[in-house]
């Protein structure tokens, strides 16, 4: 099932600054697959996605994390929120809400 991404400002804003850094051209891809992967597949093995609680959502919701690097001292993941879910041609569809991606805190 195909999730259409919404990006907060802070997750828009993420890749344009690593797209004006050489060194973190290979960073920027990494975050790019993992975006893609996010709007195909959830649960894909390389993402690790699990809850992270010790945050919440705007209205409540929980929020989840997906790693863009593993095995990486400091590695990037990707925070996101389930929902809203949308309607199209009488069908409900998913949406997820990526928040930010960001270094590991």
């Amino acid at each position: 099932m195909s999730r259409a991404p919404r990006f907060t400002l802070s997750a828009e804003a993420a890749p344009r600054q690593l797209e004006g850094d050489a060194v973190c051209a290979d960073l920027l891809k990494q975050v790019r697959k993992t975006l893609g992967l996010l709007e195909t597949d959830l649960r894909h093995l390389s993402l690790r996605t699990q809850e992270f609680r010790s945050l919440g959502g705007p209205s409540g919701e929980r929020v989840f994390e997906a790693c863009v690097q593993n095995r990486t001292p400091a590695a990037w993941r990707v925070f996101f929120v389930g929902g809203p879910y949308r309607i199209e041609k009488g069908r409900r569809a998913a949406v997820h809400t990526t928040v930010a991606p960001t270094l590991h805190p």
